[in-house]
C-alpha cells in the first residue's frame, strides 16, 4: 500500500504530509507522557519486527500478494501513540533507504499505515477485546485496520484525478479486504504466540527482559535471512489496482 512518487498530485501530497506531521506529533507528546522508559528498548525491537514482516509478502490472490501492515500488532503491545512512532520510523526507512513509497507521498503514507492503520484498529481491538479473546480481537482489529488504510488511500488517489472515485474505491476496498484477512491472521498468531512464551510483553507498563528483546532481534535477523528470500514476488494490492485501472504508468521509479 506504499504509494510510489507520481500518483499523489501536489495538494494531496502537502495535505497528506501536514495531517501527519500534526498526527505524529500529537504521538510523540503522548508517548512522552505514558510510555515507561523501561519499554523503549520494545519500541526498537518492534519497529525491526514490522520492517521485516513488511518484506514478507504473501500470496492472496492470483497475481496479488498483500503484506503486513503491523500497525495493531504495534499498538497492542506498545500503545498507540508508540505505534505511530514505530509504523512512523519504519515507513521512513522504507522510503530514503529501500524506495519503497513515494518521497512525495511520504506523508499520505504515513497518514494511511501509520495513523488510520493504527489509532482505529487499536480502538477496535479494545471494543471487541470486552466481548471476546485476545486472538478475536485482533483478527477483527487487523482486518479493519488493513480496509481503513485502503479506503484512505483510494480516496487520495481519487482525489488526485489518477482515477474515478467509485471505480478506485472499489477496487481498493475489494482487494484490500482479502489482504486484510491476511493482516488479521498473521496478528493475532503473533500476539497469542507472544503471551504464550512472555504473557508480560502485553502489559503495557512491563519491562521486557533483556533476554526477550535479544530474541526479538534473533526472530527478526531469522525473518531477512531465511524467509524473505522466499517471500511472494507478485504485485501488491496497489500496484494491481494501479495496473488494472490503467495508472501504472504514472509511477515516478
Amino acid at each position: 500500500m506504499h504509494i510510489p512518487d507520481g500518483f499523489l498530485d501536489a495538494k494531496t501530497a502537502v495535505a497528506g504530509g501536514v495531517l501527519a506531521a500534526a498526527g505524529v506529533g500529537a504521538a510523540v507528546w503522548q508517548t512522552k507522557r505514558t510510555l515507561p522508559a523501561r519499554r523503549v528498548p520494545l519500541l526498537g525491537v518492534t519497529a525491526a519486527f514490522v520492517f521485516a514482516a513488511q518484506m514478507l509478502n504473501f500470496p492472496v490472490l492470483p497475481g496479488v500478494s498483500g503484506h503486513l501492515l503491523g500497525g495493531v500488532l504495534a499498538a497492542v503491545l506498545l500503545g498507540p501513540s508508540a505505534a505511530v512512532i514505530v509504523l512512523t520510523a519504519v515507513l521512513i526507512v522504507q522510503c530514503f533507504l529501500f524506495q519503497d513509497g513515494g518521497v512525495s507521498a511520504l506523508g499520505a503514507n504515513i497518514f494511511n499505515m501509520a495513523l488510520v492503520g493504527t489509532v482505529p484498529g487499536y480502538v477496535i481491538y479494545r471494543l471487541v477485546r470486552r466481548v471476546a479473546g485476545m486472538a478475536t480481537a485482533a483478527a477483527v482489529a487487523g482486518w479493519c485496520a488493513t480496509m481503513f488504510a485502503a479506503v484512505c488511500c483510494g480516496a487520495e488517489l481519487a482525489w488526485s484525478g489518477v482515477a474515478g472515485w467509485q471505480r478506485i474505491l472499489l477496487a481498493m476496498t475489494g482487494i484490500h479486504a482479502v489482504i486484510g484477512i491476511g493482516e488479521g491472521v498473521i496478528t493475532a498468531l503473533v500476539l497469542v504466540a507472544i503471551v504464550r512464551v512472555r504473557p508480560e510483553l502485553a502489559d503495557e507498563q512491563s519491562a521486557p527482559p533483556a533476554q526477550v528483546l535479544t530474541l526479538g532481534l534473533v526472530v527478526v535477523l531469522g525473518l531477512i535471512l531465511f524467509v524473505s528470500p522466499f517471500a511472494c514476488r507478485w504485485p501488491d494490492g496497489l500496484e494491481r489496482v494501479a495496473a488494472t485501472l490503467g495508472f501504472d504508468h504514472q509511477a515516478v521509479k
